[in-house]
Formats: structure tokens, C-alpha cells, sequence
């Protein structure tokens, strides 16, 4: 399904978790009726428990307050906030809180990996920053890299729906009927806030397996001038590589900023193995190293961008529940790319053609090794038909 651009809309972009965490924070004091927070990591740390004060603030004042958290991303981490948060009213439920490190079963790998966030029916705020501590990061690096947007206006309504949607679903499977939304949604008045053009963009598994991957493939196949795509943990399938692949054969710029820093082996690794084909077709690829990268952006030709949870790869573009919103916007896309190009200027190190084919066969074994388990285990998951 392509995205419903609304017009009239105010959008602020938020570059890292402390501005994010800021302005949620004054959002959550100032709420009249009702607020809903969709988060992968709720973590019981210093920035989870302000951000928990701060709900109950909300909840003893007596706005109504829903969290729902994923079941795999917050467990045992969220269990001390969320007897405090059920005794302080606010409404908690766990996204599918059954899990096994041992199962590759599609259904228990089918997360909520969105961060959404509706306040009032008049303001969110979507992006890629789970409720944790970004300073707290290992090796006492500088803050994990990260974007959040804030948003006004009548695209409010789209993310009204979809919230209270997934709330009442959850609410139901869970037995909490009395936490159901019984009156009409909490529909905003279509107010303009701006001039801002934008669209609120889903994956889930029923009727948008695959629109956020459709947006940027149509965008990316559009693209004219430039595309810059940053992502924290990318593995991309075919049909992705190919659109990048061909863009830059048609003479367009195609930049990569990807995690310089290994976080999770296997897909560190397994990603590396696409890195050749790559760079063979002329793709910049920059390996962001000032510190951990958790970002999912990109920006195309200085106009059509996306912030948002959605990773390129097999989790995010094949089983979780992500949310990204799209802007249409010269002024907002330039805001965004100045700030990509300075964190590749600051933090980056570019992937050299010469050095990469050159490099060690043991560091070649590493990395196909890795791949081709990735692939094994996308098989077992029952994913092996997929374009990976």
C-alpha cells in the first residue's frame, strides 16, 4: 500500500535520545486525556525511570496512560517499572511476553519493534529511540547515534488509529476488556500546523507486510541526484541490493552509513558479505565508529525522507510491527542530510575498493561464513522463500 501523504503538518527533527527524552518528557507533563507509548526497550534504568515518574505524574492527575512494551526487547528489564506503573494506574500490557532463546518459530519472532508515541490526539512523536539510557553505553562510548520526529498537525489522525488499533487488539488477547477503548477514537480535529507533507508508514503482518520496503524501493527507483541511506543494523534482500545496485549504475550517489562497530556478530559480519558487490557498483559505504549507531534514516535527490524503528533486514522487513513516518518536505530533508553528512564527517570511516578486495581470505571467510548462516537460520524460521 503507498503512503497516505497528508499536507499541513509541523514537523521538528530530534538528533539524538537527550532532545528526544527532553521534549517527551514536557509532552507527557503537559497531557489532558490521554497518552500511549509503543516501545520495543523499556529499560529499568535512570532514563526509564524518569520517563516512568513522569507517566505517573500523568496517571494521578488523571489522565488515562497505556504502555505497551514488547514482550522480548523489555524482559526482566520492565518488570520493577511495571508493578510500579500498574500501581500508580497507568494501563501495561507486554506484546507477546512468550519467549524462548531456543525457538525459531515465526509467530514468537514477530515483535513490536515500533516507537510511537500519541499524546492528547494532538501531538507524537515517532523514531528509532527505545526508552533506555543511550549514555550508558558499552566501553563508555559517546551517546549511541539516533533520530526521533516530533509531530503536529492532521496526519495525527492516521496515528490516532493506528495506536488505539493495536491497543484495543492487545487489550482483548489479554483479557483486559475494561482498558478497551469503548468510546468513539480519539480522532483529532484536522488542524494545520505547518506546511509540512508527510505519511505515517506501518509494517505489520496482515495488510502491510511489505509497505515500508515499498516505499523505499519506489523512492530509491525514482531518485534522480543522491541517496543517502543510514542504518544501524542493515542486511537487505535482493530486491534491495538490486534497486541500490542500479541507481548508482544510472549515475546517481548512493551512500551507506552503517554500523562501523560490532554489536551483534553475526549480523556485523553477515552484512560485510554484501559490502563487495557494493562497492563494485560504485556505492560509498562509511562505517560509523564514534560510537554505537542505532539510527534508521535516510534521505533522497534533498527531498522525499524517512525517520523511523525499520531496520533493512530480515526482522524488520519480514516479521516485526515497525512504524516510519515519510516527509515530502525540501527544508526538513535538508535539515536531516546536513546532519547525516556531519555525522559521516565526525564519526565515519570510508570502505576503500582497493583495500576491501584485497583484504585477508580469513577475513572473507568470516564474513561469508556469517552469511551464509544468517541465511540457514532465515530457512529454519521458515523465511527461505523470501528474497534473502
Amino acid at each position: 500500500m503507498k503512503p497516505q501523504f497528508i499536507n499541513g503538518n509541523s514537523l521538528q527533527l530530534l538528533t539524538n535520545s537527550a532532545a528526544y527524552f527532553l521534549a517527551l518528557e514536557q509532552a507527557i507533563d503537559a497531557a489532558l486525556t490521554v497518552i500511549s507509548i509503543e516501545t520495543y526497550i523499556f529499560a529499568d534504568d535512570e532514563t526509564g525511570r524518569r520517563m516512568a515518574a513522569a507517566l505517573t505524574r500523568a496517571a494521578k492527575r488523571g489522565v488515562t496512560v497505556r504502555v505497551l512494551v514488547d514482550g522480548f526487547g523489555s524482559h526482566k528489564i520492565f518488570d520493577k517499572i511495571r508493578q510500579q506503573l500498574l500501581a500508580d494506574m497507568v494501563q501495561v500490557l507486554i506484546y507477546h511476553p512468550k519467549i524462548s532463546p531456543f525457538t525459531l518459530r515465526r509467530n514468537r519472532l514477530r515483535r513490536l519493534h515500533r516507537k510511537l508515541v500519541m499524546i492528547d490526539g494532538q501531538l507524537a512523536f515517532v523514531g528509532g529511540i527505545n526508552i533506555i539510557d543511550d549514555m550508558n553505553s558499552p566501553r563508555n562510548l559517546p551517546i549511541r547515534y539516533d533520530y526521533a520526529v516530533r509531530i503536529e498537525g492532521p496526519m495525527l489522525a492516521t496515528i490516532v488509529e493506528e495506536t488505539e488499533k493495536l491497543w484495543n487488539r492487545i487489550a482483548l488477547l489479554n483479557f483486559q476488556l475494561e482498558w478497551r477503548t469503548r468510546q468513539a477514537p480519539l480522532i483529532p480535529e484536522a488542524i494545520v500546523s505547518g506546511k509540512q507533507r508527510a505519511a505515517l508508514v506501518v509494517r505489520d503482518n496482515l495488510l502491510h507486510r511489505s509497505d515500508i520496503e515499498d516505499a523505499y524501493l519506489e523512492a530509491i527507483d525514482r531518485a534522480i541526484e543522491e541517496i543517502i541511506i543510514v542504518n544501524a543494523y542493515f542486511f537487505p534482500g535482493k530486491r534491495f541490493r538490486c534497486a541500490l545496485r542500479l541507481a548508482a549504475a544510472r549515475g546517481v550517489r548512493v551512500i551507506l552509513l552503517l554500523q562501523g562497530r560490532t554489536e551483534y556478530a553475526l549480523l556485523h559480519y553477515a552484512s560485510r558479505a554484501l559490502y563487495g558487490a557494493f562497492l563494485d557498483a560504485g556505492v560509498e559505504i562509511y562505517g560509523y565508529r564514534k560510537s554505537f549507531m542505532h539510527a534508521k534514516v535516510a534521505v533522497i535527490d534533498g527531498r522525499w525522507s524517512t525517520i523511523g524503528s525499520s531496520n533493512i533486514d530480515p526482522f524488520s522487513l519480514l516479521l516485526a510491527r515497525e512504524a516510519n513516518v515519510i516527509i515530502d518536505d525540501l527544508q526538513f530533508a535538508e535539515e536531516l542530510r546536513g546532519n547525516l553528512l556531519q555525522h559521516i564527517k565526525d564519526g565515519a570511516i570510508k570502505e576503500d575498493l582497493d583495500a576491501w578486495h584485497s583484504q585477508p581470505l580469513w577475513r572473507r571467510v568470516i564474513n561469508w561464513s556469517a552469511y551464509g548462516f544468517a541465511r540457514l537460520l532465515l530457512g529454519l524460521a521458515g523465511l527461505g522463500g523470501t528474497s534473502y
